[in-house]
């Protein structure tokens, strides 16, 4: 198919380039370019897939970018390709006509959506980014863009360290972009996300999933590894901060910082409500779990406050700031079993109030606090340089109105007292910091917080000084023409004074003073000798002075002979070549006075190339009218140059004859111009807030030397370039100061000569100041021995962006000055062994730290050491626990762990009673700093006296430890247990020891009691050594069982000795009989106590229709719309808590409007009540009936 990609200038006359992947087009079969007056156009014929590149359109300096998008054709559907609208000042079109017959589907007509996010798969700790893009062409204002995860989570309020949303605008194409960027995922993040667009009358909606995988065992690492610092962990989701704890338990000297922190608005009120909150002295008798004293919510979120009530059929009544809540869509009641639930949704700042929950005369009250989303900076801070004196204003975006941030410079807060130098501005969501007369104290990094984001800002405040880009030159003028002096300052506020031999030029008809931008100008018209004269020019403020003259040239005289040779005159005539220096764009006015008679006829040469010009005295004649041309007047030729180019550049002759001879005089022209820019500099060097910038001049250096260069940087996500020296550098390299570290920065260069400033180079790489880590901490030597050596140290105190990648540690020779590795690579750990050391060799040790940036300093054990074994003397560590004989069961397992102390490593021997032990039955595993003995399971003749002895050459240390192993079981029951008396509230019990002890000695007895109505058993005595007891505080009126268990070495008995007879504990007192009354008919007809109300909703969104009813016995309620009974309806759902009636209609639509009735029926009566229900069409429902019906 054929691309056609159409611009247009301003001009007619412009000059248009065209390039592939930056490479020039030329005019052929495959790529055909027009130009029919300011509109040009290049079409690409049989387009293929290698077409698929960036191209770009030049005009004069202005170049535009554009790309060509080839698709591969699918098989029965028609390929299309359309690029989007040109950028302004150009315009460009590409055409794909369809390549099959089937028509394409039609697209949905009401959607936003260009481009839609797409699914996506991440492993876990890396990154990820959805972008959605919506047509801005029709939208009259930017449109509303909201993310969710799952059905309902908004995750705007979710922005923080792991997840942001981005949008941008691109104005060539009007496209919106929206981004939801996720970094460092981990598996919760996985799950469905829908993004929701609207606008005015639209709206759309796009599902995508997010999928996450576990991270790879091995494999490369991603480059953002590089940054983080060794040994973290992953991320742990952080628990949600209760502040009213905080705020509790806080000094009040801290109350300001928590509130900034937290974003609480209403600090005053917060704690004043915190000072009415009293503890609870007395058990409730109504409640049996009361409310916390404070509950807090994010705004827009549900909370449930919850009470337990004694009374399951008590009713009771929530109450907000003193006033009773009503039943509606927020505020939902519950009711199940005990407990009584209020459920708050949506909570607005409106909800931050004082609960009550009231039952009878008791109340229970509570804080409900509702906690604002985190302020988010939307638009960061821009760096800036300015003049001393300048205003500065630093301007950021945040995502709330009327938000509170915090305004620093160089870590320091500036408060309100400072308001005589700053001033804090808010208009909205923008946040400002204004300086009305900058210094040079103010120069600094300038922060902004919120408490949800941070951005920083670099102000530079230089001191004035001015360039001249071009001076004022001498000229010499015919009589009645026009001179014009022109200069050009670097500053556009910078006015002057023109002075005319030391006098003040004063403005008039004929002489014109003008000031546009940098550019000074003095116009004299009609020049006369008067005017012959030195002129200047002086910049205001600045010891400047530019000067100039002006030389008038009269007629000369006519010469009355019959015939002359015609003659050039020039001053330099016969001397060598006259060398005329034209700025390029400037105009070339070349007059050159002939004289002759008859006539000469003139004619200019160039180098290798002839122009004539042939004029006759009464009928001028212009053989070109074009950029150069030639004018003939009585006494003089006029050479004239439009818009010097550096092509114009060379020797010009100019020879004239008549028939009595001829002259000719060679005149050199030199167009000088801005240098080329020079090629894109080179980083080097980089530190943690410096790096090196190293450029090479320009391949052209517009015909004059250059003079200097000025040098730019801006942070890569920024559009804003900020000048570093006002100063011309005049060397190739410059050290970048004053960065901060881990952001990401692009460097440019100017060259500037006498003629002006070049354009700026192509940006350099992206690059990050970074540093190299402080040297490791505590750098210790943990043991030595015959060939190794142990190390051991702390990470670095400071680490820095570029993280920590690990350390190199080295050692060297005493005497010698060669570092050798002392490991393979680097180690992550902060211990080392080095092995395969000779023994006696003295050595010095040292290790360093490794990140991005390079090596840290090194940390050095300051003596050498020594590769040999220390002696240690042998010695056992008894614990505390084997100072004393062990006891076992049989078949119980023996652990006994003895550490010791020795160098080099002792031999360890164990014995049983003298003898050698069997390692069949027992194990033996010793280590360097302890020795285990192990028997699995424990068997009588495993008793005995247990002795280890520790020996290094003739040095001994022994142990000797006794272990006894029982077959003892658990005891019997006591025997003959009985209640032997009963009186006031105590009763008294005997019983006999068991009959069998289970092999080991009874250690005492438990003895429990339980009332005969639960038969729930409380321990009264626990380890008793009697065998009778006094059981006391018994209830009167009740009657108690009691029982006793046996308990020894191995435990308490399996069963129990009980009484058989309960211990009755008798009243004092008359027996109490109550009345007789009779019973009350309580029963009543069904009433309404609260009526249906007429509602007006909107289609789509669930509602509700409530009233209350009461009635005795309890009414059967129906419900009817238009008279038709709804009970078997499933698009309505009926309640009834607590006599208060509610039907749900799920997503009505127009057709649920109607009357509805609610018909109350009981054994006494029946009542009804009737209410109208209008259901309101929005515009979203209808389009999407007639979509569905048109389909």
């Amino acid at each position: 198919s054929t691309a056609v990609f159409e611009a247009e200038t301003e001009k007619a006359s412009v000059k248009v380039k065209w390039q592939r992947a930056g490479t020039e087009i030329t005019d052929s079969e495959k790529y055909v370019i027009k130009a029919e007056g300011n509109k040009h156009s290049l079409t690409i014929n049989n387009v293929v897939k290698e077409d698929d590149v960036t191209y770009a359109v030049i005009a004069g300096s202005s170049k535009v970018k554009f790309e060509l998008k080839v698709k591969e054709p699918a098989a029965p559907a028609p390929a299309a390709s359309e690029l989007p609208a040109p950028p302004a000042e150009s315009s460009q079109n590409t055409e794909v006509p369809s390549a099959g017959t089937q028509p394409e589907e039609p697209a949905d007509p009401i959607g936003l959506f260009v481009t839609r996010p797409q699914d996506g798969e991440v492993t876990v700790g890396g990154n990820i980014t959805f972008t959605a893009k919506v047509a801005g062409e029709s939208l009259l204002k930017k449109p509303s863009v909201k993310w969710f995860k799952g059905k309902w989570m908004d995750l705007a309020s979710k922005v923080g360290q792991h997840l942001q949303l981005h949008d941008s605008y691109d104005r060539n194409n009007k496209v919106y972009t929206f981004e939801l960027e996720i970094i460092e995922a981990n598996m919760t993040f996985a799950g469905g996300y829908r993004c929701e667009v609207s606008t005015k009358d639209k709206f759309d909606s796009s599902n995508f999933n997010l999928t996450v995988n576990e991270a790879p065992l091995s494999g490369d690492l991603d480059i953002r590894a590089a940054f983080r610092r060794t040994g973290d962990g992953k991320t742990e989701s952080q628990p949600d901060v209760d502040v009213w704890e905080i705020l509790r338990k806080a000094p009040p000297s801290e109350y300001e910082k928590i509130a900034f922190q937290y974003g609480i608005t209403d600090l005053r009120g917060m704690l004043k409500r915190l000072k009415r909150i009293k503890k609870e002295e007395k058990k409730s008798t109504a409640f049996l779990k009361k409310l916390d004293p404070a509950y807090q919510v994010d705004k827009g979120q549900k909370i449930k406050l919850m009470v337990e009530v004694a009374n399951p059929d008590a009713d009771v009544k929530w109450l907000k700031n003193g006033q009773e809540i009503q039943v509606s869509g927020r505020y939902i009641f519950e009711a199940v079993g005990n407990k009584r639930i209020l459920t708050i949704n949506h909570c607005s700042l409106a909800d931050d109030a004082a609960y009550e929950c009231v039952v009878g005369e008791e109340k229970s009250f509570t804080e409900l606090f509702v906690k604002e989303p985190p302020i988010l900076i939307t638009r960061p801070l821009e760096d800036q340089m300015v003049m001393v004196g300048e205003r500065v204003e630093f301007e950021c975006e945040v995502s709330e109105e009327g938000a509170t941030v915090k305004w620093e410079k160089d870590g320091v807060e500036l408060t309100r007292e400072e308001t005589f130098k700053y001033r804090f501005k808010k208009d909205g969501k923008k946040q400002y910091l204004i300086i009305n007369e900058s210094t040079k104290e103010d120069s600094g990094h300038y922060t902004v917080k919120t408490n949800g984001g941070v951005s920083v800002a670099e102000l530079i405040v230089q001191e004035k000084k001015l360039e001249v880009y071009q001076s004022i030159a001498d000229l010499t003028v015919k009589a009645r023409d026009q001179a014009v002096f022109k200069c050009e300052v670097s500053d556009e506020n910078v006015k002057g004074i023109w002075l005319k031999n030391g006098k003040e030029v004063v403005p008039d008809e004929r002489i014109k003073i003008s000031h546009i931008g940098r550019i000074h100008k003095l116009t004299i018209e009609d020049v006369t000798p008067g005017d012959e004269a030195d002129y200047s020019f002086i910049p205001q403020g600045f010891a400047y002075n530019l000067s100039a003259k002006l030389q008038f040239l009269g007629k000369l005289d006519k010469r009355m002979e019959l015939f002359l040779p015609p003659k050039i005159h020039l001053d330099c005539l016969g001397q060598s070549p006259d060398t005329i220096v034209v700025v390029a764009g400037n105009k070339l006015r070349l007059d050159v006075p002939i004289s002759g008679d008859p006539t000469p006829t003139v004619i200019w040469q160039k180098v290798n190339k002839v122009m004539k010009f042939i004029f006759f005295l009464k009928s001028l004649l212009f053989e070109s009218e074009g950029r150069v041309r030639v004018e003939k007047h009585e006494d003089h030729c006029v050479f004239i140059i439009e818009g010097a180019e550096k092509e114009d550049e060379g020797v010009y002759r100019v020879i004239v004859k008549n028939p009595v001879g001829e002259d000719k005089a060679d005149i050199t022209v030199k167009v000088i111009d801005v240098p080329d820019p020079p090629e894109a500099p080179k980083i080097s060097n980089i530190g943690e807030d410096y790096c090196t910038v190293q450029w090479q001049p320009p391949k052209y250096d517009g015909g004059q030397p250059v003079l200097g260069y000025i040098l730019e940087r801006k942070k890569k996500k920024s559009y804003r370039w900020m000048r570093l020296n006002f100063d011309l550098l005049k060397e190739l390299t410059y050290e970048a100061k004053r960065m901060i570290e881990g952001v990401v920065y692009e460097m440019r260069i100017y060259a500037v000569n006498s003629i002006g400033m070049s354009r700026p180079s192509p940006a350099s790489q992206p690059f990050m100041p970074i540093a190299p880590p402080s040297e490791p901490t505590h750098f210790t030597v943990e043991d030595v021995s015959d060939s190794t050596v142990a190390l051991k140290w702390r990470p670095p105190e400071r680490i820095g962006a570029g993280g920590l990648d690990g350390y190199i540690v080295e050692y060297c020779k005493e005497g010698s000055t060669e570092w050798i590795p002392a490991l393979p690579g680097l180690t992550e750990r902060t211990s080392a062994l080095i092995k395969d050391l000779v023994t006696g060799d003295k050595l010095h040790f040292r290790i360093k730290a490794i990140n991005l940036a390079g090596e840290s300093g090194a940390a050095i054990i300051k003596e050498p050491i020594t590769v040999q074994e220390i002696l240690q003397r042998p010695k056992i560590w008894l614990p505390r626990h084997l100072r004393q004989t062990l006891v076992k069961k049989v078949g119980e397992t023996i652990n006994i762990v003895i550490p010791f102390q020795g160098k080099p490593r002792p031999k360890i021997t164990w014995t049983k009673d003298g003898q050698s032990l069997d390692a069949k039955d027992v194990g033996i595993r010793n280590s360097n700093t302890d020795t285990i003995l192990f028997i699995r399971k424990a068997e009588l003749h495993h008793s005995g006296a247990y002795e280890i002895t520790l020996q290094i050459e003739n040095m001994t240390d022994k142990k000797q430890r006794f272990v006894h192993v029982s077959s003892a079981d658990k005891p019997g029951p006591p025997q003959n247990i009985k209640l032997t008396d009963v009186w006031g509230f105590n009763a008294a019990l005997e019983w006999t020891p068991p009959q069998d002890d289970g092999n080991a000695q009874i250690l005492g007895y438990t003895v429990q009691k339980a009332d005969k109505k639960t038969m729930e058993w409380y321990t009264v005595f626990d380890h008793y050594r009697r065998t009778n007891c006094v059981v006391s505080e018994l209830i009167m009126g009740n009657e108690y069982f009691f029982r006793v268990f046996s308990e020894n070495l191995c435990g308490l008995s399996e069963t129990a000795a009980t009484t058989k007879n309960p211990a009755y504990i008798q009243k004092t007192g008359t027996t109490y009989k109550p009345p007789c009354y009779k019973e009350h008919d309580f029963s009543e007809p069904p009433k309404f106590t609260h009526p249906l109300v007429n509602r007006s909703v909107i289609a789509g969104y669930n509602t509700t229709l409530s009233c209350a009813v009461r009635g005795i016995p309890k009414p059967k309620i129906y419900w009817y719309k238009n008279k038709v009974d709804l009970s078997g309806d499933a698009k309505y759902r009926m309640f009834s808590k607590q006599g208060v009636l509610t039907l749900e209609i799920r997503k009505p639509t127009p057709f649920d409007g109607g009357f509805y009735t609610c018909k109350a029926v009981n054994e006494c009566g029946e009542a009804e009540i009737e209410c109208k229900l209008d259901v309101r069409g929005n515009r979203m429902s209808i389009m999407h009936n007639t979509n569905t019906a048109v389909k």
